[in-house]
């Protein structure tokens, strides 16, 4: 390579450009091959401003891609709120459906202005002197203009809230859920964020800067590695949904000295079917879309990657959960194959950028079991959760947190997380990369749970104390569309109205 060739190519691939410093060295080249003094100026001159120009427009053609991409997921991701509305109302009673699908839209609509206020400060505000903890900048967003950020982050949080409503489901009172729908929007799941998703947090895998000279700012130089929010989303929600089924008590007539009582059932596996869809569809901006950026070759193999390893999961989960169903109760269950699909999906959403697509159908599997295994616990141990939303959120999550400290591969690591191939990169441990991953991934799980639960735990055990938590026993027995939202619009489902008035339900509690 001549001397002119290494001086281009060392301009070319730095950020800054064609600097004065590079421009003279050019001048000084020219002259060197015989060009007078005022001709090799000015070629110099031209070349550098031709090459600023040029890398101007490659700049912001990228950054203008990045931002349509980002923009483009999060609205795959907040269309994801219509999937839960048609999971949740197809899970439910016809007697309760309008409850349940007002509570989905006002996630939305308390989580923007909440988000807006203190939920993003919290989450990555970096004031000074920063804060390992929680944030503590960016409050109502002032002096900011990183706008597709925001939208995207408060797609994410109103996600977080949605899992929770689907727990307490069918006889939680409005305010107290629009009580824990503030305060895990506000409060509670921007700190998870801020641990694993902020540079500033003690949890995280992204070092500030270059990894080899700040790693050991980092949990055993590797930190919690959650690239689509298995933990941070599905975790915090789950657990906080497991808290309020616990709190809040089975619904009336769930369970009996035989065991579950059947009738319990969802109304509608058509809603249940679209919903698993739509939140299908919505997953390819949830966890490919956390790469957030898509303009290089790089950014385009770990967003297909993360597709593939999407699909795989979710699909292998849901063929796992049918053959489980069959097993267990001889029939080929329309409802146990959506749970499964959604139970793999979440499992993946942790570790679809690092894992292999073997391994991500090793996590859909694993996933059905989990998910089938801890609600069967959870019936055992009358905790009545309509929507399953703990075994699927909260424990599929933890076991997608775990597994990618298991099987991320070192290669993938190292292209997501920004880090020279070395010795000391921390990847999976059946890969050989030692524990120091693992034991973040672990110390990961217990923090998530034991911040979720004694925080929003204690606050359900208040509400419930004082009488706010539960609705009486007349009204949810009637049924909450008929007793607070002027009416069943079904006019179908009158059966536990007549035998209330009939007597044949006992509302008395004795």
């Amino acid at each position: 390579m001549s001397a002119f060739d290494s001086l281009f190519s060392d301009t070319a691939f730095t950020s800054t450009g064609c600097t004065l410093e590079e421009q003279t060295k050019f001048a000084e080249y020219l002259r060197n091959e015989n060009m007078s003094e005022a001709v090799s100026e000015a070629f110099a001159t031209i070349m550098c401003r031709q090459f600023n120009a040029t890398q101007t427009e490659v700049s912001e053609t990228a950054a203008s891609l990045d931002g349509s991409f980002m923009l483009a997921n999060t609205y795959l991701i907040f269309f994801m709120q219509a999937g839960f509305a048609m999971l949740c109302a197809g899970s439910v009673r016809t007697k309760n459906y309008m409850n349940i699908l007002l509570k989905n839209v006002l996630d939305a609509c308390f989580g923007a202005p909440v988000f807006y206020l203190v939920g993003y400060g919290f989450a990555y505000g970096a004031g000074t002197p920063t804060n390992k903890f929680i944030g503590n900048n960016d409050f109502a967003l002032e002096d900011f203009t990183d706008w597709n950020v925001f939208i995207f982050q408060w797609a994410f949080a109103a996600a977080t809230a949605t899992i929770v409503s689907g727990s307490v489901a069918e006889r939680c009172t409005f305010h107290a859920y629009i009580a824990y729908s503030t305060l895990l929007t506000g409060f509670v799941y921007p700190v998870v964020v801020h641990w694993v998703w902020s540079s500033e947090g003690w949890l995280t895998a992204f070092a500030k800067d270059d990894y080899a000279t700040n790693k050991d700012d980092l949990l055993l130089n590797s930190g919690m590695m959650d690239f689509a929010g298995s933990g941070v989303v599905h975790m915090t929600g789950g657990f906080a949904g497991l808290m309020g089924a616990f709190f809040i008590g089975p619904r009336i007539g769930r369970f009996s000295p035989t065991g579950p009582n059947p009738d319990f059932q969802g109304h509608s596996n058509t809603l249940v079917v679209l919903g698993t869809f739509v939140l299908w569809f919505g997953w390819y901006g949830f966890n490919p879309g956390s790469q957030l950026t898509i303009s290089t070759a790089n950014d385009l193999t770990i967003v297909g990657r993360a597709a593939v390893t999407t699909t795989l999961s979710g699909a292998c989960a849901g063929v796992a959960a049918l053959f489980i169903a069959k097993y267990r109760d001889g029939i080929w269950d329309l409802a146990a194959v959506c749970n499964g699909v959604l139970a793999g999906l979440v499992g993946v959403t942790a570790g679809c950028a690092v894992v292999e697509p073997a391994a991500a159908i090793l996590c859909g599997i694993i996933s059905a079991f989990i998910f089938s295994g801890v609600c069967s616990l959870l019936l055992y141990l009358k905790i009545d959760d309509p929507l399953s939303a703990a075994p699927m959120h909260g424990f599929c999550g933890a076991w997608g947190v775990f597994f990618v400290g298991l099987m991320a591969k070192q290669q993938y690591v190292e292209q997501v997380y920004g880090r020279e191939r070395s010795d000391s990169t921390p990847y999976g441990l059946f890969y050989g990369g030692g524990g120091e991953l693992l034991g973040c991934q672990i110390t990961g799980i217990i923090s998530i749970i034991a911040w979720t639960c004694g925080t929003i735990g204690p606050f359900f055990f208040g509400m419930n104390k004082l009488g706010l938590l539960r609705v009486d026993r007349e009204e949810e027995a009637m049924g909450l569309d008929e007793s607070h939202h002027g009416g069943n619009e079904f006019k179908k489902d009158t059966t536990a109205v007549i035998e209330m008035k009939q007597g044949i339900v006992d509302v008395t509690g004795h």
